[in-house]
């Protein structure tokens, strides 16, 4: 298994990175335990939730699966633990965003449904236009200086905002922002414009969530082998509406090269060196062993160019991008 730092921090972690947001509404606990213990066992060490997952089926569920499955011991200081704050969490005025007053309150509620003393990577999981970047950086600075928490990342940001973020971060002498999650396939590339300069010019490494489109891009099969969520999901069916002969294209290329369309799609990302590692959400062990052809995969230069052609960008980095 191949280690890579996390954007300018000096932790290293896997180029996969296990996404949790199944883990209880749509996989069961013993699942959830199958798919962890099985992605520890191939050296996967980067583990990401957020404390609304699983919140249909009760506030902070997935956080607590994944507490009851660090709790059976020798795992917590073998994983590097990724979550997130924001969502609303309960009915009070105060109980969402990112006032100080709720990230103090959402870190500690995290923390006890995780069962540790402290998170390594706590991502602002929005934006929040309504509370000022020093109350932001001193609430996290203060969970720093507690030992709760050891770096910080965002998600949903746009370039600016990381921008605005990690200058005020550098005014208080802090490292800031180590990495940025964000909405990244070949079929989705706005974030080339000025997410992704963003985060090379201060040095955030990339978490891509949904790398294959929401099922989209793995290709036709049965779910169980699916990396994705199923075909026949809406989201699903309207990209196909939209982007179905560009799919097909896509679909022979890959069995022309003689390759799985998800790896390839997951190999596509790994490429970019912004990229520290795609998140994957495994409902199933089928699912998880499927992705991992995609670390040993190089795709030739020639077949880049094909999938350029295929599925384009917004058309090179900001500014040179926007026609005037």
């Amino acid at each position: 298994m191949e280690y890579v730092p996390l954007g300018r921090a000096g932790v290293r972690v896997s180029r996969l990175c296990v996404g949790t947001m199944n883990f209880g509404p749509r996989a069961t606990e013993a699942e959830s335990f199958a798919i962890l213990d099985r992605a520890l066992e191939l050296g996967l060490n980067f583990i990401d939730t957020a404390d609304m997952y699983g919140r249909h089926k009760g506030a902070g569920l997935t956080e607590q699966i994944i507490g009851r499955w660090l709790a059976q011991g020798g795992r917590r200081d073998r994983v590097v633990l990724a979550t997130k704050v924001y969502a609303e969490m309960g009915d009070g005025p105060n109980d969402a965003r990112l006032s100080a007053y709720h990230i103090r309150r959402a870190c500690e509620a995290s923390l006890r449904r995780l069962g540790t003393d402290h998170i390594d990577l706590y991502q602002m999981h929005h934006v929040d236009l309504a509370t000022p970047w020093a109350e932001i950086w001193q609430a996290l600075e203060q969970l720093l200086r507690e030992g709760k928490v050891t770096y910080f990342g965002s998600s949903n940001f746009a370039g600016w905002h990381i921008a605005q973020g990690q200058e005020r971060a550098e005014a208080r002498d802090l490292l800031g922002l180590v990495s940025e999650q964000s909405l990244y396939n070949l079929k989705d590339r706005t974030i080339e414009l000025e997410v992704i300069p963003a985060c090379r010019d201060y040095g955030l490494g990339l978490l891509p969530y949904s790398p294959l489109a929401g099922g989209f891009l793995a290709g036709p099969g049965p779910d169980e082998g699916a990396l994705s969520r199923r075909q026949s999901s809406p989201k699903v069916k309207a990209a196909t509406e939209r982007f179905g002969d560009r799919r097909d294209a896509y679909l022979a290329l890959c069995s022309e090269i003689g390759q799985d369309p998800a790896v390839v799609a997951l190999a596509w990302l790994l490429h970019n060196p912004v990229v520290t590692a795609p998140i994957i959400g495994p409902r199933t062990l089928a699912q998880l062993e499927r992705a991992l052809p995609a670390l040993s995969l190089i795709l030739p230069t020639e077949v880049l160019n094909r999938l350029d052609s295929i599925w384009p960008g917004p058309g090179g980095p900001a500014p040179q991008a926007y026609a005037w």
